[in-house]
């Protein structure tokens, strides 16, 4: 059994994300590799009361490629998810600081 807290991982802060979160309302969340829209959707309104999610939009990125010497190596791939939230819905308070 997957708890919300195994599901989104962190927050991903950029200016993009927080524009989107201005103009769009959609939030942007590392999620763990193996979740899906749905296990995201539920993950994101137990964890934030008030939040009623409409869509969930989910991004494979691939790890970038680095070099220590003459090793080469790559970063830990990860999973992104942008949630959308419905206009009569709370926003999320960790981000609400933030701006």
């Amino acid at each position: 059994m997957k708890f919300a807290q195994d599901i989104i991982l962190t927050p991903v802060i950029t200016e993009r994300s927080m524009d989107l979160i201005r103009t769009q309302r959609k939030y942007t969340f590392k999620v763990a590799l193996d979740a899906n829209k749905i296990e995201i959707k539920k993950a994101v309104e137990e964890l934030f009361k008030g939040v009623k999610v409409e869509s969930v939009n989910v991004i494979n990125c691939s790890g970038k490629e680095k070099r220590q010497g003459y090793h080469t190596g790559f970063t830990s791939k990860y999973r992104k998810a942008i949630v959308t939230v419905t206009k009569d819905s709370k926003t999320i308070e960790f981000f609400d600081n933030l701006m």
